[in-house]
């Protein structure tokens, strides 16, 4: 069953979550967490207040953007995305961005997910792949080496007694990384997302990556059929810090870019 998400741009602050130290981020514990609501919603640069930042969006965030589709639970036992790495700009502090899909976590505390991170810290960019089961905090891949540019491809599928399958590939390199895992959550959502993490308990400054493209993604097998209130904005500071275009024409993909500007879609 599927449900216009414009109505929960006011919805339940989603707290984040501690767990364990990772390796990445100079050891620093990174968590790709639930959705965290903008309390005030009010965007910058031009496109004015509301919960999605204007342009007809309908949700906004401090630390995701993008787009998810949400129903009952059950309603998504499978997600699939493709996603070129993004470039980072340097930065005189800390910044960082996380690109992935995932199920849950729009409206819940659960949330399946992998994707690609792409930091700026200690003076150099930092890009890797990475898989991630809440309430843990994230698994880098090791096996996988991740450059700016890279076309990526994942999915996430609901196998029998509560396993789910995760794999995301590096296409420009051949690289390709599967586990299988235990997952619980709802299956409320599922989202394409470009992230400002969770590192050290604290949302991070969104590092600026530029712009990519999600596209194509596809939900339970089928096209997502995106609207354009399936979108959202992310507002860090009171100001928009990341947009998403509106679908393309296919309704299976879009463009997202670092600022308040929203990016042209996608040529399917």
């Amino acid at each position: 069953m599927r449900r216009s998400i414009a109505t929960l741009a006011s919805g339940v602050l989603c707290a984040t979550m501690l767990a364990a130290p990772s390796v990445a981020a100079a050891s620093a514990t990174v968590i790709h967490a639930p959705r965290v609501v903008d309390p005030g919603g009010k965007g910058g640069h031009g496109h004015g207040g509301g919960g999605g930042g204007g342009s007809g969006f309908g949700w906004a965030s401090s630390n995701w953007s993008g787009y998810a589709v949400t129903g009952s639970t059950g309603s998504y036992a499978s997600v699939t995305g493709q996603w070129t790495v993004p470039t980072v700009q340097p930065s005189s502090g800390s910044t960082y961005s996380s690109s992935w899909i995932g199920i849950d976590g729009f409206n819940n505390s659960s949330l399946i997910q992998t994707g690609t991170e792409q930091d700026y810290y200690a003076g150099a960019a930092h890009y890797y792949a990475w898989w991630e089961i809440l309430p843990a905090a994230e698994t880098p891949i090791t096996t996988m080496t991740i450059t700016p540019g890279d076309k990526m491809s994942a999915t996430i599928a609901q196998g029998s007694s509560g396993t789910w399958t995760i794999t995301i590939a590096d296409s420009t390199t051949g690289g390709t990384f599967t586990t299988a895992q235990a997952y619980s959550g709802p299956g409320s959502s599922a989202e394409w997302i470009e992230e400002a993490p969770t590192i050290g308990g604290h949302i991070a400054t969104l590092a600026h990556y530029g712009q990519t493209t999600f596209d194509p993604g596809t939900v339970n097998n089928a096209s997502p059929s995106l609207v354009t209130s399936d979108g959202g904005v992310m507002i860090q500071h009171r100001t928009q810090v990341s947009t998403p275009s509106l679908p393309d024409s296919d309704v299976d993909g879009f463009n997202i870019a670092y600022g308040s500007t929203s990016p042209s879609p996608p040529s399917s």
